[in-house]
This record gives C-alpha cells, sequence and structure tokens, in this order.
C-alpha cells in the first residue's frame, strides 16, 4: 500500500521538478536574452525577476482553487500552466511577449509551492511524511541540477541557444499533466471541505489500512472541535504562533543568499575569473550537490527531526559564507577556494533549510487554515526571493561581493538563535497533534 502513496507522491513533487527546472533555467540564458533584446540594467533585472513576481502572485492565490476545487484539480490547472509557459517563452517574438508568459510560469511555480506540499503532507502516514513532503524539495533540487545541466549541454553558441534551453521544460510539464489524472483527491480536504467521509475513507485506507478509521475519527473530532472557528481568520490570536513561525522561516530561508546564488552562479562563478563555460560547468557542480545532499537529508528527516537538521545546517552557512565574503574582502580570488566555499554551502543549505522548509510549513497549522498558511509562507518565502533576486546584481555591483556575502552570514546567525531557542520539532507526529502542540 505504501508503494502507492509513494507513486502519488512522486508525481506530485514532479510539480517541484517544474519549479525548480522554470527557477534555474534563467541562470544559463539571461546573459543571452539580455544581448539578443539589447535590455539596459533595469530591464535586465526585471526579466530575472519577473517569474517570481509571478511566483508572488501564485502563492498569494494559490489557496483559493485548492480550498475550492481540491488540490488534484489545482495541481491539473498548474501543469497546465508550466506547459503553456515553457512553450511560449520558447516561441517569444518579443520582450514583451517573453516576459509575459515568464509571468505565466512563476504563477505556476508560486501556486505548487503551495498546494503539493499540502496534498502530500495530508496523504501521507505521520512517520514517514517529512521524508514523503522533503520529496517535493528533492525534485526542486534535481529539476535544478537538470536545467543546469541541459545550459550546459545546449551550451551558449549560437543565437537561439536561450530558445531551446527555455523550451525543453515542454517534456516534464506534458508528463506532470498526463500522471497527475493517476493520483487521487486528498482525504483530508474530502472530509473537512466537502464531508465525504466515503470518498476519503477509500483513500485512507490505502494510505493506513491498520488504523485508517481511527485517523478519520480523529480529523472528524478536529473538524468537530473547532466548528466554531471555521471562518476565522489565519491572524487571529489563536493561530499567531504558528503564523510567526512560517514567516520567520521563510525569511532566513531566502536571506541566506541561496537564490541569489542559484539564479546568478554564472555571472558570481565569473566574477572571480572563471570563463563563461566553466562558469556554466561550475553551476552544474552547484546542482549536483544540492541533489546530492537534499537526497541525504530526506534520508534523516524523520530520523533525527527537523530541528537538528536546522541547527547543523546553520553553522555551515555562518562558516562558508563568512569565507566567501572573506575571499572577496582579501581579493583572494585565484583559486578555488571560492568554488569549494560555494558547494559546501550549497552542501549545507540543502541538508537544512532546502529539505525542511516545505515540510515544516506544510505541518504546523491545523487542518481549517492549512492552506491559507501554506500560502502565507511560500508568499513570504517568494516575496524575499523577488527582492533578492532583483537587488543582488545592483547590491554586488555597488557594495561588492564581501558587503553582499556578510550580510548573508550576519542573517544567518540570526537563524541559528531562532532555530535554538524557538522552532519547535515536528516529527513523528500527526497533523492533528501538531496543530494542539503548536497553537499556544
Amino acid at each position: 500500500m505504501m508503494k502507492k502513496v509513494f507513486f502519488w507522491s512522486i508525481v506530485v513533487a514532479l510539480g517541484g521538478f517544474l519549479f525548480g527546472f522554470d527557477t534555474a533555467v534563467i541562470s544559463g540564458a539571461e546573459q543571452s536574452i539580455q544581448q539578443y533584446w539589447q535590455l539596459d540594467p533595469f530591464q535586465h533585472g526585471l526579466t530575472v525577476s519577473i517569474a517570481l513576481v509571478g511566483t508572488i502572485l501564485g502563492s498569494l492565490l494559490g489557496s483559493i482553487p485548492s480550498e475550492r476545487l481540491g488540490r488534484k484539480k489545482t495541481l491539473t490547472g498548474i501543469a497546465a500552466l508550466y506547459l503553456l509557459a515553457s512553450l511560449g517563452t520558447a516561441l517569444a517574438t518579443s520582450w514583451w511577449v517573453f516576459l509575459l508568459f515568464r509571468f505565466m510560469g512563476g504563477i505556476g511555480v508560486g501556486a505548487s509551492s503551495v498546494t503539493a506540499p499540502i496534498y502530500i503532507s495530508e496523504i501521507s502516514p505521520a512517520r514517514s511524511r517529512g521524508k514523503l513532503v522533503a520529496l517535493f524539495q528533492f525534485n526542486i533540487v534535481l529539476g535544478i541540477l537538470v536545467s543546469y545541466l541541459s545550459n550546459y549541454l545546449i551550451g551558449q553558441d549560437g543565437e537561439n541557444a536561450w530558445r531551446w534551453m527555455l523550451g525543453v521544460q515542454v517534456v516534464p510539464s506534458a508528463l506532470f499533466l498526463v500522471l497527475l489524472s493517476l493520483v487521487p483527491e486528498s482525504p483530508r480536504w474530502l472530509i473537512v471541505k466537502k464531508g465525504n467521509i466515503t470518498a476519503a475513507a477509500a483513500t485512507m485506507q490505502i494510505i493506513n489500512p491498520d488504523d485508517y478509521e481511527a485517523e478519520i475519527a480523529a480529523i472528524r473530532n478536529d473538524l468537530h472541535s473547532n466548528r466554531h472557528t471555521a471562518g476565522e481568520s489565519l491572524f487571529s490570536r489563536k493561530h499567531r504562533f504558528p503564523v510567526f513561525l512560517a514567516v520567520t522561516f521563510a525569511v532566513f530561508n531566502q536571506v541566506s543568499g541561496i537564490n541569489a546564488i542559484i539564479y546568478y552562479a554564472p555571472r558570481i562563478f565569473e566574477m572571480t575569473g572563471l570563463g563563461k563555460q566553466s562558469s556554466l560547468l561550475s553551476s552544474v557542480g552547484i546542482g549536483f550537490v544540492n541533489f546530492v545532499f537534499t537526497l541525504v537529508a530526506i534520508n534523516f528527516i524523520d530520523r533525527i527531526g527537523r530541528r537538528t537538521l536546522m541547527l547543523i545546517g546553520s553553522l555551515g552557512l555562518i562558516t562558508t559564507l563568512g569565507l566567501v565574503s572573506r575571499a572577496f574582502y582579501t581579493n583572494d580570488l585565484g583559486g578555488i577556494a571560492v568554488t569549494v566555499s560555494l558547494l559546501v554551502y550549497i552542501a549545507f543549505f540543502a541538508f537544512s533549510q532546502g529539505a525542511v522548509i516545505w515540510v515544516f510549513i506544510s505541518e504546523i497549522f491545523p487542518n481549517q487554515v492549512r492552506a491559507q498558511g501554506q500560502t502565507l509562507g511560500s508568499l513570504t518565502h517568494w516575496v524575499m526571493a523577488a527582492v533578492v533576486a532583483f537587488s543582488f546584481p545592483i547590491v554586488a555591483e555597488h557594495l561588492g561581493g564581501g558587503h553582499t556575502f556578510l550580510f548573508f552570514c550576519i542573517m544567518m546567525v540570526l537563524q541559528l538563535l531562532f532555530v535554538w531557542k524557538v522552532m519547535p520539532e515536528t516529527k513523528g507526529k500527526s497533523l492533528e497533534q501538531l496543530a494542539l502542540k503548536v497553537e499556544r
């Protein structure tokens, strides 16, 4: 039976693959696109960050269809949006048309970051929920790796190479759309939003054959005990602690500098003196390390817990960002020190923030406001990502790499304090148990 749950999780996590591919593919194409349309610095920054503006909108609105139409129908719409956006960007005849389709792809990414983790968390047994939800992040980094590798193989030769870089996303988008027909609707959504116990029970019996009736009873009891607050705002006093956790966690995820490095990896490596092709190959290295250490984290997240991964990762991020900052301050850029430090940085990020964020945010809200809570966390994440992506080239040019990476390092010191003093552990408990624990 767990094979079916794993299959459903893998299919839905394909949204994460497209999320990662769409996010990182621009890093190999952005300089060619800048030259192709002769973009000034503002237009160039907008070209890179426009998808993130769409992502903000997608994450803001993603809970609406997820709550009204269901998780499955929403994911199907997201898959269709990915397919249309990949075709549109590859065939764009003007810069404005290109911006429109990149914006649409961003909407798909934002909506996916809300709906896919919720769906997987709602179909997962408590003992393996961390691993299954982390498959979403695993597929994100797999998408990043494949996009870097694809960019390297396609290369920078030819005026239209960037079109192929963006157009190959059509294949996984179509696969995602087809495979979604094989997954069921979330049983928790069926119970909480539709009151359809029969359909929910059929799926719950597959997920937890030995104890599914008790789990359904717990969901119904939770729904009954909170019926008088069914229309309660996410921002009510009752939910203030999970709201604080989600927002703070999402902010720290981005002020680590991760999207600056993912989006501008070739440019950062060129700042250290590497040639264009070597920079693209080094970006493949970042994608590979991200992939490997996310896989490692998936195997530990349900064993040692979310909080322990975050403590280890925070210490590693502080160290590596400090080393990169020092290298820029001392102009010690001739060797491989910066490249190695960034690869180790990626390893620590993947082992901690990368693997934990979507798991943690999907766990800490009760059934009645989970989609709204996921929306808040995702929206915060993407607003910060857009700010970092848009401002990084300007900040790095005016302040230099030393100041820029020192800022990221200081933010990770603050993250360490947050994890140590505030972050609760969520492993091994049902979503209903966690709702009682976190809301205090």
